[in-house]
């Protein structure tokens, strides 16, 4: 089953939901604001992509955490910091099994997903 993980009121998650329902994708949504993140999962995520691809750090969060957290942060960190701070982690992130998208871009999802 495909599961897409962000905030409902992120704009991004928002056109990627819109995207599916116009395409007839089944899906789940998880908002991981208010539903929490188990923290095996984001670290599965940043095993594979890095954790400065799933952290957000254009994001008014991230400018709001003081800056020698932000320039001592490592994985464990930022494992600990999205946790506390689910604003942190980038949006949305689908995954569908294997598969595993960051963002909403439609050519991808286009290709993964159809």
């Amino acid at each position: 089953m495909l599961t897409i993980y962000g905030i409902r009121q992120c704009d991004t998650v928002r056109k990627a939901l819109k995207w599916l329902e116009e395409r007839g994708i089944d899906h789940q949504f998880h908002d991981y604001r208010k539903q929490g993140l188990d923290p095996a999962k984001l670290e599965g995520w940043m095993n594979r992509f890095g954790w400065e691809a799933i952290i957000n750090r254009r994001g008014t969060t991230w400018r709001r955490l003081p800056e020698p957290v932000r320039a001592a942060m490592s994985q464990t960190a930022a494992i600990g910091a999205a946790c506390d701070n689910p604003s942190l982690i980038r949006r949305p992130i689908a995954e569908n099994g294997d598969t595993v998208l960051l963002g909403f871009d439609e050519d991808a999802w286009t290709e993964a997903l159809t």
